[in-house]
């Protein structure tokens, strides 16, 4: 009789500059979801952060700090002038974590953000892994892509956008996000019937990419409930810009009767609770590399109406689900809210569409990305 040894356990940091504990961003809670899942899994997993780790903790996952001497919120400038100026001191921390965890992995999250265009060596036998979720900047690209041994993008999205770039983007590997937490049973038809009466939500990080801005506008005469939360993240591409847009949002929102602008984030064990108490999300987003909130919202089993962009149509592909897309993004905010009008309109076109979501759902579970990762890298 043939008895089968388990895999030795590997030793894998994440660096993200940005990185905390319930930030209203993708990047963020997609390194924690594969972090944590890891951890699950039995590795030794570390996340090396610029942001004071103060009270945040992410089970089984060790959160290191990396002084930057940056304030956040952060610009792109800003960050880059820092890690320029500080690579050495970075590399010698980074080499104290690797060893501290005997890790045999490292895992950039960023060409920037995520420190992969740093100038550092490794030590013998680490593996450096680029996880580029956006498509590298023109200043950060040429230093990240050359030092990576693999490069993981969270869908064919980023690796269609580098060969439009003429990045050599050939042997990237495409590793989806995860989703953070496992997910209960399908709706059942009693709890699909209740929800079709209840608000419309929205759920994003303040960035003009998520297209909040235009939907508030044309929300404004909507005879639907439309609860709107939005937060600021650790970085912005200008200094100021996630002030000015959240201004931008709030006078928008005061023009319509039917609209609440909540301006605060959620913990990330409250966002599927809360996208559960919904008849449907939005996600307004103009660029999408991947869509987590829209994998959040069909997680629990509620239908999800976007614009056709970026990876959120392969995200969303099913039979039952064409009709929550709309014809293409140039038609505008409007569409998206005569899109949910139909929808929710449609009992049966609407309960097909809640399970349908929830089974797409279940091929992002944390512990089946854990796994792709493991083999992508190993």
């Amino acid at each position: 009789m043939t008895v089968s040894t388990p895999a030795p356990a590997r030793g894998i940091v994440f660096v993200l500059a940005s990185w905390q504990m319930n930030a209203p961003a993708g990047i963020e809670r997609a390194t924690a979801a594969l972090a944590a899942a890891l951890a699950a899994a039995g590795h030794r997993v570390a996340i090396a952060t610029a942001i004071a780790p103060v009270g945040q903790e992410l089970d089984g996952v060790t959160i290191e700090h990396l002084d930057i001497s940056v304030r956040f919120p952060c610009s792109d400038e800003r960050l880059r002038r820092a890690v320029l100026d500080r690579e050495d001191k970075i590399q010698a921390r980074l080499w104290e974590i690797i060893t501290r965890h005997q890790a045999d992995t490292v895992v950039f999250t960023d060409a920037l953000w995520g420190l992969g265009r740093l100038a550092a060596d490794l030590p013998d036998g680490v593996r450096r892994i680029l996880a580029a979720h956006v498509l590298p900047a023109p200043e950060d690209a040429p230093a990240a892509l050359s030092r990576a041994d693999q490069v993981l993008v969270p869908s064919p999205v980023v690796r269609d956008l580098a060969d439009a770039a003429g990045l050599p983007a050939g042997g990237w590997h495409v590793l989806p996000n995860a989703l953070l937490h496992t997910p209960d049973g399908p709706p059942d038809d009693e709890l699909i019937e209740r929800r079709r009466s209840g608000p419309v939500r929205v759920l994003a990080r303040l960035g003009p990419e998520k297209g909040i801005a235009e939907l508030l506008q044309a929300a404004a005469g909507w005879d639907r409930p439309l609860e709107v939360r939005v937060a600021a993240a650790g970085f912005e591409t200008a200094t100021g810009s996630q002030a000015r847009l959240l201004g931008q949002c709030r006078a928008l929102a005061d023009a319509g009767a039917r609209i609440t602008l909540t301006e605060s984030g959620l913990p990330w064990r409250e966002v599927p609770v809360w996208l559960a108490g919904a008849s449907a999300v939005i996600v307004p987003s103009l660029r999408e590399t991947f869509g987590l909130v829209a994998l959040e919202a069909m997680s629990v089993g509620v239908p999800v109406i976007a614009h056709p962009v970026g990876n959120l149509p392969a995200l969303m592909e099913h039979p039952y689900v064409a009709l929550q897309l709309t014809p293409h993004a140039d038609a505008g905010a409007n569409t998206l809210l005569a899109v949910a009008d139909a929808l929710l309109a449609d009992p049966v076109a609407y309960g097909r569409s809640s399970k349908a979501m929830y089974h797409l759902s279940q091929d992002y579970r944390p512990d089946r990305i854990a796994l792709q990762f493991l083999k992508a890298v190993s």
